[in-house]
């Protein structure tokens, strides 16, 4: 085992898959030469070389596009793209060819290209740069869509994202590309959970606490801080996010009776909703309060002074814990009320 954080863990496994399968190449914006804007591909190109790790233009749909070709011709890119605000620049390549071509050719063509994407906010950033764009691909049907939390799971979920015959968008959390943890580098992905399950990272039977990508870690104080008031919290790490792991979320949520889901996405038409619809669905018999949302408010993502705000706090975690326990307050509508809500 070793000690990494959760951006050397992804590096190691992009250096891995490059070392594993010599039609995997690297592409994006300063990926080669400086190692990317926080330095994931470091040292990949003087390994690999600039035809296996490239350097490309400022054009996130040239990048994309490109990418589609070289699918074409056998290989299996991994496209950085620098800023999760500036992946809508690609929007058309991904919804309009990698999700739709495989279904287009009746099989017969096969893109498997993964697009690693660092999201969310709480660094203080520029405009476009703190952005949770995973509601537009999970919508999207022919799309895969995952996330990690940790660095064990940064170092195999790439790598399985990378071999897998599908397009998947792999998001980075990049608050957390600090966050350490030991990894297992010699870990066999064959004995390794599927991409798209999801998993009990916190125990508990009061509580289901359902979240992803940076919010994880909110979540697991979120138990610890709960657990002194005698309050246990069942924390679930979805991971994949299109296909959601319903499965393991209706089982918590059976044993519990109750339901909160935290992202750091806007409110309205989030993936929380359909997280919260699905285990409605299957496990209203079971529930013992209405689901409830803790996630960013329905703006514009807001200037750096003001993220605090934005960005689900621990504080906001245990409001949402409180609601469903029937603590919290409710208008007559039975939404929450607005002043001080968790959403």
């Amino acid at each position: 085992m070793t000690t990494l954080t959760l951006a050397k863990a992804l590096n190691a496994g992009l250096r891995r898959s490059l070392a594993n399968d010599d039609k995997v190449v690297v592409m994006g914006e300063d990926v080669g030469r400086l190692g990317g804007v926080y330095r994931v591909t470091d040292g990949l190109q003087k390994e690999f070389g600039p035809r296996r790790v490239l350097d490309t233009p400022l054009a996130e749909s040239g990048i994309l596009g490109t990418a589609v070709g070289l699918a074409y011709r056998g290989y299996r890119p991994v496209c950085e793209i620098q800023f999760d605000g500036f992946v809508y620049v690609a929007f058309d390549q991904i919804v309009s060819q990698l999700a739709k071509m495989h279904a287009r050719t009746g099989g017969a063509v096969r893109l498997p290209i993964t697009i690693r994407i660092p999201v969310g906010g709480g660094l203080g950033a520029a405009e476009h740069h703190s952005e949770s764009p995973e509601a537009y691909f999970a919508h999207t049907a022919g799309l895969r869509v995952v996330t990690v939390s940790d660095p064990q799971d940064a170092y195999t979920v790439l790598q399985q994202a990378i071999a897998c015959d599908d397009p998947v968008v792999f998001f980075e959390p990049k608050r957390r590309y600090h966050l350490k943890g030991e990894v297992n580098e010699a870990a066999d992905l064959r004995s390794a959970p599927p991409m798209d399950a999801a998993r009990v990272v916190v125990p508990g039977t009061d509580v289901t606490l359902v979240t992803f990508g940076s919010l994880v870690t909110t979540a697991r104080d979120a138990a610890v801080a709960a657990a002194d008031e005698g309050v246990s919290v069942e924390v679930v790490d979805l991971r994949s996010l299109s296909p959601i792991d319903h499965a393991t979320v209706a089982a918590s949520v059976r044993k519990t009776g109750h339901l909160v889901v935290a992202h750091e996405a806007p409110h309205q038409a989030g993936l929380g909703a359909e997280i919260a619809a699905a285990a409605t669905e299957r496990c209203f018999e079971h529930l013992e309060a209405a689901p409830f949302r803790v996630t960013g408010h329905d703006v514009p993502y807001p200037p750096a002074k003001l993220e605090q705000h934005q960005v689900p706090d621990l504080d906001r975690l245990l409001d949402g814990v409180d609601r469903v326990l029937g603590r919290g307050a409710y208008d007559e509508s039975g939404s929450p009320a607005f002043e001080g809500a968790a959403r």
